[in-house]
């Protein structure tokens, strides 16, 4: 079983920045492809960005593309993401999903999920 934790989110002003990050203390990230997803207040979830196990980055929302990174350390067995220039608009909780295949364009083609952490952006 694949349990992964997310850390990192709360409360900041717009225009600030976050750095959520997601860790495993059971399993080696690295065998897996690693998706950011989030859902705001009334909103489907939305797979954000994801990073496979050889380090391949690809972006599935616009909106977050110039803003948000995500990134790995093999080393902590961490993936991070992180947020700059935060809008209102992404206010929402912030979850973290694996896969051991590529990248998902959707949130249903990950198999093991985080608890979620929220994020509000306050303007």
């Amino acid at each position: 079983q694949v349990q992964l934790v997310e850390s990192g989110g709360g409360l900041v002003q717009a225009g600030g920045s976050l750095r959520l990050s997601c860790a495993s203390s059971l399993v080696t990230l690295d065998r897996y492809s690693i998706g950011w997803i989030r859902q705001g207040p009334g909103k489907e979830r939305d797979v954000l960005s994801c990073v496979t196990s050889g380090n391949s980055v690809t972006v599935y929302t616009d909106s977050v593309k110039d803003r948000f990174t995500v990134s790995r350390d093999n080393a902590k067995n961490a993936v991070y993401l992180q947020m700059n220039s935060l809008k209102p608009e992404d206010t929402a909780v912030y979850y973290c999903a694996a896969r051991p295949d590529y990248c998902g364009s959707s949130w249903s083609m990950y198999d093991y999920w985080g608890q979620g952490t929220p994020v509000t952006v306050s303007s």
